[in-house]
């Protein structure tokens, strides 16, 4: 039985958790760590999925770490390419030999007595149990369920005599070529997909309950090449990094603001894609934009797809699969030898973690999230949680850099404990992923933290008004706890208006 102690502990060695190992390697250089990671390999979602087509649905240029820039003129990226960014990244900053692979953290208890974290993981390939102490711990697990998604219970589903795959567990050798498929979903998995598929299968069809909004993207940015030809290679990435930011904010402020006006370009942009020959009704949503994420369509693929007629899309409800496809409640029948359901994940906070405090269960559904970095009651302890309507890695960085920050005035002050506490009652009803409805987060709404009403425990899911709060807002703001007293505000000093933004759009 082997014990181990380290300043910080991270658990997850995704994008997240390598993020935040970069930022204390570069910030707070005297610390120790450590990445517990399950897996054998870095990467998250980018080791995990291995669908044909899987990509980011962001620009590379701000999914990118803002001190590492994303280069040549790739906007999206398919998911072996930035498992490689993201491993060689880890490489450049000495963060690779702190990865400790195959352990499975199976207990977390804050101890008030010893003033550390305690932890048990599990060897996953030789069932031994391994112990580790920490001061700081940091969840950098994402918010879904690594070892399964979500799929219904469909009716008649043992009758299918074809194969069902989940996107989640796509098998090796698993050969399309010729068959029919159907591909029951309409989020960013099946967008991306059916026209992968469509290439090498019969015909592939894309079963939807209700359509999404969709965004074609051009896969490569010839305005960033351009660029990279004149200037130095961080000055063509800032540029660019800050234009999409700019436009990511524009959509979202837009589509919340004028939902009838956006509503109207989106569908105008699809019409156009398909020359007005596709029925609409599919691509029609009866929500607003951004009430869920708008999928990207990479280079109009899937449109170009639908008007090659190598696919098409079937808008209805499932009454039961069949032994040769699903059977629509419209009374229509669709012929499949293989059903995909990408029905979206099941989510999952900490990776399934369930920490405690001096023994006492932290309930997450219960808790409220400080500046959307830490939760409220719990002490020496923080989430890296990125946006749902921009790129996930912008706020990894400043989060990160936040942490920093905490951890280095900590040290100065001679403070062993901080937690951050919700004296004014401030809980909210909206969970941490803020205004979306998408299914997958209605389904989880009893298993994730909640957002406040007012001040640092409301979440903005804006990211100007993140940097100005994560990046340059005093840390002793009067809501942290320091060796369990209450901290005072401090004073703000008069930074202005451009250092806050030009640091947003340019990076650190």
């Amino acid at each position: 039985m082997s014990h181990h102690h380290f300043d910080i502990l991270i658990i997850g060695a995704g994008v997240s958790g390598i993020g935040m190992a970069c930022h204390l390697k570069r910030e707070c250089p005297g610390k120790s760590f450590a990445i517990l990671e399950r897996r054998q390999s870095l990467g998250g979602t980018w080791d995990l999925f291995r669908y044909p087509g899987i990509r980011s649905d962001s620009d590379m240029f701000t999914f990118g770490y803002n001190f590492r820039p994303w280069t040549g003129g790739k906007v999206l990226a398919d998911g072996a390419s930035i498992k490689n960014y993201v491993r060689e990244t880890a490489r450049e900053n000495d963060v690779e030999l702190h990865i400790r692979y195959g352990l499975a953290v199976k207990t977390a208890d804050w101890s008030g007595v010893d003033k550390c974290w305690k932890l048990t993981a599990q060897n996953e390939a030789t069932g031994e149990t391994e112990h580790y102490t920490a001061s700081f711990l940091v969840g950098c697990t994402g918010y879904y369920n690594y070892d399964q998604g979500y799929k219904p219970d469909f009716p008649g589903e043992s009758d299918f005599k074809g194969q069902i795959v989940h996107p989640q567990h796509w098998p090796e050798d698993l050969d399309y070529t010729g068959k029919k498929v159907v591909v029951i979903g309409s989020g960013a998995t099946a967008i991306t997909l059916v026209p992968t598929m469509a290439e090498k299968a019969a015909h592939v069809t894309m079963l939807q309950r209700s359509p999404t909004y969709l965004m074609p993207l051009p896969s490569t940015d010839k305005v960033t090449l351009a660029l990279q030809k004149v200037l130095p290679e961080k000055a063509a990435y800032r540029l660019t990094r800050a234009r999409n930011i700019s436009i990511s904010r524009l959509l979202y402020q837009r589509s919340r603001k004028s939902p009838k006006a956006m509503r109207r370009l989106f569908l105008s942009v699809i019409k156009r894609q398909l020359d007005g020959e596709a029925d609409m009704r599919h691509f029609t949503p009866d929500y607003n934009p951004w009430d869920q994420r708008l999928c990207v369509v990479k280079d109009g693929d899937l449109f170009k797809a639908l008007k090659a007629g190598k696919a098409s899309i079937a808008t209805d409800h499932i009454e039961r699969f069949t032994e040769t496809g699903i059977r629509l409640k419209s009374g229509e029948e669709l012929d499949a030898d293989i059903i995909i359901p990408a029905t979206g994940l099941d989510i999952q906070m900490l990776g399934g973690i369930k920490p405690s405090v001096d023994g006492r269960e932290v309930v997450l559904k219960d808790k409220v999230i400080y500046k959307n970095v830490m939760v409220e009651g719990v002490p020496n302890a923080a989430m890296i949680f990125g946006y749902t309507n921009i790129s996930w890695t912008l706020k990894v960085d400043i989060a990160a850099e936040y942490l920093c920050r905490l951890i280095n005035l900590m040290d100065k002050r001679g403070y062993r404990t901080v937690m951050a506490r919700d004296n004014e009652n401030s809980r909210g009803e909206d969970t941490i992923l803020g205004s979306l409805n998408s299914g997958y987060i209605k389904r989880a709404a009893d298993r994730l933290p909640r957002q406040g009403t007012q001040g640092p425990w409301k979440s903005s899911q804006n990211y100007l008004e993140d940097v100005k709060i994560l990046r340059f807002d005093p840390i002793e703001d009067g809501y942290l706890e320091f060796d369990g007293q209450r901290s005072r505000a401090g004073e703000r000093q008069a930074r202005g208006f451009l250092r806050p933004l030009r640091s947003a759009l340019f990076g650190s």
